[in-house]
């Protein structure tokens, strides 16, 4: 296959099946679980796909005008993903991040010539926000992707990460995404609303309290404005060591290694399984790769009775 740029190669990500992650009552029933791998993007995550709709859609508004500096508030993959698409056109681009960010995802937004702006780490992804939002009101010459109020991040998924899922499994019955900005699920309810309405979509939200790195809790004060909650079948609480051991779990008996938030993902698509229909089929999204948090112990950091952490108790909102 040829291409023009990298950023043409967005999408397209498979559905790889993993049944053996699966409770014993679920697998006996005949359910599957599939892993939809966005990590397989070219800077490893499902924001590839959300950078690349957030700057076209600049581009045709006629916001990327000469003179100009993209600024974006970002945990990491958001970032990466824009710094790569700001590459590729010659953009200049400022990132805001929580001083804890990861030195991989620190490291991978340089690479890309992206200049860091910190935010209070205490503050986390809302601090973020709330600097970035000042800033570009304060100078003209900041452009503002904003992936929380731009439509443009769930019109994608549901332009192109649903009809994939669909046409990849027609026989979907549920599909579980991350709550980070909302347009992943948002995206997704909408589709499904219209082209297969019994499709159940739901979201993996931290419980108050706990940090998931990608995700965020609305118990927190924010909601993004592109979420729309109304679409959902309803969110499922999970805690970052359910959602760290799960995704240890997915790198060692699957091989694929991804982050926090698909294990999120998945400890709640393994949650729907134990009860769901026999013969369903789950898709969750595997959002990015694990790689990025090994330097904060992700992958050999003690976690306190984490055999059990996956058979935990079922928190509903």
């Amino acid at each position: 296959m040829r291409y023009e740029r990298i950023t043409d190669v967005v999408g397209a990500t498979p559905l790889v099946a993993v049944d053996a992650l699966l409770p014993d009552v679920a697998r006996a029933a005949g359910v599957h679980l599939w892993a939809k791998v966005e990590l397989l993007g070219p800077t490893g995550s499902i924001k590839d796909r959300t950078a690349k709709a957030l700057i076209d859609a600049l581009d045709r508004d006629g916001r990327l005008r000469p003179g100009v500096r993209l600024l974006e508030p970002t945990s990491g993959n958001t970032g990466a993903a824009l710094a790569m698409h700001a590459a590729a056109r010659g953009i200049p681009i400022t990132l805001v991040m929580p001083a804890n960010a990861t030195e991989e995802r620190r490291h991978a937004v340089r690479a890309f010539g992206a200049e860091i702006l910190e935010s209070p780490a205490e503050e986390g992804s809302n601090g973020a926000v709330a600097l970035a939002r000042r800033m570009a009101a304060e100078d003209s010459t900041y452009v503002m992707p904003d992936q929380y109020a731009n439509r443009a991040n769930p019109d994608v998924h549901e332009r192109t990460t649903a009809p994939e899922i669909l046409a990849d499994c027609p026989e979907v019955d549920a599909v579980v995404a991350g709550l980070g900005t909302g347009g992943t699920a948002t995206g997704l309810a909408r589709f499904f609303a219209r082209a297969k309405p019994n499709v159940a979509v739901w979201v993996a939200e931290p419980m108050p309290g706990e940090k998931v790195t990608g995700l965020r809790s609305l118990a927190d004060g924010f909601t993004p404005e592109v979420l729309d909650d109304t679409l959902l079948t309803g969110r499922i609480l999970v805690s970052n060591r359910e959602s760290i051991v799960a995704a240890r779990e997915l790198a060692r008996r699957t091989g694929i290694l991804a982050g926090p938030s698909t294990g999120a993902t998945l400890a709640v698509a393994r949650r729907i399984a134990r009860d769901a229909a026999p013969g369903s089929n789950i898709v969750f999204i595997a959002c990015d790769a694990g790689w990025k948090y090994f330097s904060a112990g992700f992958v050999e950091g003690d976690l306190d009775n984490m055999d059990d952490a996956l058979e935990g108790d079922v928190f509903w909102w």
